[in-house]
């Protein structure tokens, strides 16, 4: 019997405003997909190979693209599926604290190089009382106070990790709570190379399933609007999109780094799973003028994306230059050390997003950072 792994799909369908369901079916050995339809109990889609659904996307939460039909996947199919492709996912929270926030494309790295994903990532500041809150098991302890102080003192990157065994891949990542015993002990983990005691060690990790889902939900809450707010600011500032297929690609941490690197401040952060209609209300200056639209908005809205808002002296200027020409090919040819000559593939899946026009930045940062995260 070849391999085969079915999930119960929701499609919202914008002509109708309907949301449909739909059985997925994949077939590793060949990268086949195929559809059928739940309510009419008929088959919608007959297999057919499709090369951009990989085996990694294929757990429940998460939104596929299959030929520009955005499918979120809310079940297993069959007990099978579950068995083979579930039984050891794991979600955990991965905090990073405010005195490696700058780090953030390094811990990335770490993280995609161990087979995690990221499927939620925000930066934000806590009030006294949110890191009081979020630390409640600790009150009352000699260190409690210098932790709440210290974890309210700047940005912090909270982000939801999800894979087999999850927990302790990060908190094998992250190493002991000592640096200094993370130095001696495990040299190459985070909080060796990053830590400095026992309050400013890096990060913090979930220690079980009970604290990961109450942890996870103290930072990206079910209720739109009642978890820490981001740290956009709106001011001298530009947007920048790192892609789904950058992100699915794992080189989101080696984009953050560059960016650094150029001299740029990531004044905030956050992933976003955007919908068509989103996709194609945020592109619709494009509409009509590039022929690329209709496939920029697929692979907009084809997983995962992550929005920053870019802070700087003249920053939609000089980072719209730092990404480079539209196209990758003629990028590389032209200034091979920007963005897109770094890491983008085509016209379509060119890395980044970045602001065209000065006047549209602020606009373009509010998109993401009022309107989507209102």
């Amino acid at each position: 019997m070849e391999d085969r792994f079915a999930f119960l799909t929701e499609w919202y369908d914008p002509t109708s405003a309907l949301l449909r369901r739909y059985q997925l079916f994949y077939y590793p050995r060949d990268g086949s997909v195929e559809m059928f339809d739940v309510k009419n109990q008929r088959i919608f889609l007959r297999r057919t190979k499709y090369n951009d659904m990989h085996q990694e996307d294929l757990f429940i939460g998460n939104r596929v693209n299959v030929f520009s039909r955005q499918l979120h996947l809310i079940d297993y199919g069959d007990q099978y599926t579950a068995n083979k492709l579930g039984s050891k996912k794991e979600r955990t929270l991965a905090l990073i604290k405010p005195d490696v926030v700058t780090k953030i494309g390094d811990i990335l790295e770490l993280i995609y190089s161990s087979n995690l994903i990221v499927t939620k990532a925000k930066m934000t500041k806590l009030t006294w009382s949110q890191a009081a809150d979020f630390y409640t098991e600790h009150q009352g302890k000699p260190f409690f106070n210098n932790l709440v102080q210290f974890m309210s003192s700047g940005p912090v990157v909270a982000m939801e990790l999800m894979g087999d065994e999850a927990m302790s891949i990060w908190r094998g990542l992250l190493g002991t709570s000592d640096p200094a015993v993370a130095r001696r002990e495990a040299p190459q983990s985070v909080r060796a190379q990053f830590g400095t005691d026992g309050i400013k060690n890096v990060g913090h990790g979930s220690d079980s399933p009970a604290a990961a889902a109450r942890e996870t939900e103290f930072f990206f809450p079910s209720t739109i609007g009642h978890g820490p707010s981001n740290t956009a600011a709106f001011t001298d500032c530009t947007c920048c999109i790192i892609k789904p297929h950058a992100i699915s690609e794992g080189l989101a941490g080696k984009i953050l780094n560059s960016i650094s690197a150029g001299g740029f401040e990531i004044s905030a952060l956050q992933m976003f799973n955007m919908d068509r209609v989103n996709a194609e209300e945020f592109y619709e200056v494009y509409n009509g003028i590039v022929t690329e639209y209709p496939n920029m908005v697929t692979e907009l809205c084809s997983g995962p994306c992550m929005a920053l808002e870019i802070h700087g002296t003249d920053a939609p200027k000089t980072f719209r230059e730092f990404c480079g020409p539209a196209d990758p090919e003629i990028a590389r040819h032209l200034r091979p050390t920007t963005l897109r000559a770094l890491y983008g593939k085509d016209k379509v899946k060119n890395a980044v997003h970045c602001t065209d026009l000065p006047e549209d930045s602020v606009l373009e940062v509010q998109y993401f950072f009022k309107i989507l995260d209102g």
